[in-house]
């Protein structure tokens, strides 16, 4: 089989013959009989986590579907999300095994006698890549679907019984792949938990107890002291929109919060921005200095790195402070590692709070408590910290690399599935397209009015036309 063929008794089937498909609506939230005490599913793009769904989050009543756009689907079906952002990575796809209604972001077919739910609805998910090349809508807000588009996109159809083995044997396959991937993802949290550990222990070798001030208690030799006492900490430029055709300004990379993320630098985009000479003395990064985010969301708060030069005459926005040592019994990275662990929880205690952001200024900064070593003992923390953490990220690196193996492999798995690759054939098993005349024969003697619309309305191609 080369190119479109298809194997012996396989068809392709337009998605508009496999079935009755069906749209959807979203009852009035304002009315409470529409919802409440609702027995009815609602399924809507955040029900759809699994391939094979048991329930809904939520319900609707008879009167939400006598008076909106929502029907019900009575019977199996295969759905699938035609209206969401998540649309720009994947294709949600999943077998609704019981009766429900819709959400308008939604598209579900009852299917046919041609094909089983399970086999459509993997199949979809094994071209899905296609799927939204060929039939997203371009330049819209919210990623679509282009529904005639879709409807017109050929899926291969296989003998009835052959589509049996080949989901059976999909599927014993697939959750070797899906238990490997869950064991990597498990290894992955656990690898980052050893990461958190071994940072929390460099900065705090004893955490035997509070002292008076409710900092945690440290080792004999240590102390306390402030980041304002070690470091000049300094903040960013504002950008002045109305002043970058100064002609005396130059024009100079600068760091933004995204740039700076926890443990490390983001440098893959660094934008330029025009600001006066005196300014860039001013502000210019120096490699060692030790980089903190003023906050936005919870998870920017005070959450850093070093910067090493890698950007010749690099500046920082205000969003973003610099922290420059003037402590040698200090080292910035294990001043960026108190920061990343215990000053995380201190930011977040100490910084101003709105309902779903957070920041702090220089003054609160400033304040924050450093734990200062020994002399001598930092550069010997930070040389076993980087020695155990290098392990770490191989560790990390490995489960990454397999991960990746493991979603080539299920692609491959899907590809060998949807192409006879699978299992062998059985040459007794009735074609597809004899199958679909059959049923097609048996829809048209039927009573239209009783039945309602067929599933079938063109024959079957053995060879998928080429694609101007």
């Amino acid at each position: 089989m080369t190119g479109s063929e298809l194997p012996s008794g396989w068809s392709y089937l337009p998605l508009l013959d496999c079935g009755e498909w069906f749209g959807g609506g979203t009852p009035s939230k304002s009315k409470s009989e529409y919802w409440s005490n609702g027995t009815i599913n609602w399924l809507s793009p955040k029900d759809m986590g699994e391939l094979i769904l048991t329930d809904t989050q939520d319900r609707v009543t008879v009167a939400a579907i006598a008076n909106s756009a929502t029907r019900l689907i009575e019977g199996p079906s295969v759905a699938l999300v035609v209206r969401s952002g998540i649309l720009e990575r994947t294709l949600p796809v999943a077998v609704v095994p019981f009766s429900t209604t819709l959400n308008q972001d939604m598209r579900a077919v009852i299917v046919s006698g041609i094909a089983s739910p399970k086999w459509i609805a993997y199949c979809l998910k094994a071209r899905e890549r296609e799927i939204l090349a060929r039939c997203r809508k371009a330049g819209t807000t919210v990623a679509s679907i282009e529904t005639p588009r879709l409807m017109q996109f050929e899926i291969p159809v296989a003998p009835i019984a052959e589509q049996e083995r080949i989901v059976v044997e999909l599927e014993r396959r697939l959750s070797h792949v899906d238990q490997a991937i869950l064991d990597l993802k498990a290894a992955a949290i656990k690898v980052k938990q050893l990461r958190e550990a071994i940072l929390w222990s460099a900065v705090f070798p004893s955490l035997g107890g509070v002292d008076v001030r409710g900092l945690p208690a440290l080792l004999d030799g240590w102390e306390w002291t402030t980041l304002g006492a070690v470091a000049e900490v300094v903040g960013g430029v504002t950008k002045d929109a109305k002043r970058q055709s100064d002609p005396r300004f130059v024009e100079v990379p600068y760091l933004r919060v995204a740039n700076v993320q926890l443990g490390f630098l983001k440098l893959d985009e660094v934008t330029t921005i025009r600001v006066h000479p005196d300014k860039v003395k001013a502000l210019r990064l120096e490699s060692g200095d030790i980089l903190f985010n003023e906050g936005g969301d919870r998870d920017k708060l005070g959450r850093g790195w070093i910067w090493e030069g890698q950007v010749d005459d690099c500046i920082h926005q205000n969003h973003v402070f610099r922290a420059r040592l003037k402590e040698p019994r200090l080292h910035p990275k294990f001043v960026s590692w108190v920061g990343n662990t215990f000053g995380r929880r201190w930011f977040e205690a100490a910084g101003k709070q709105t309902t779903n952001l957070a920041s702090i200024n220089k003054t609160v900064l400033e304040s924050f408590p450093v734990p200062m070593p020994p002399p001598g003992a930092a550069s010997k923390i930070v040389a076993d910290v980087e020695r155990r953490l290098s392990l770490v990220e191989a560790a990390s690196g490995s489960i990454s690399e397999n991960l990746g193996k493991a979603a080539s492999l299920r692609r491959s798995l899907f590809a060998a599935a949807f192409s006879g690759k699978l299992v062998p054939q059985d040459h007794s098993d009735e074609p597809a397209d004899v199958l679909l005349a059959r049923i097609r024969e048996e829809h048209a003697t039927a009573d239209d009015a009783a039945k309602g619309k067929t599933a079938g309305r063109g024959a079957p191609r053995k060879k998928k036309e080429a694609t101007a």
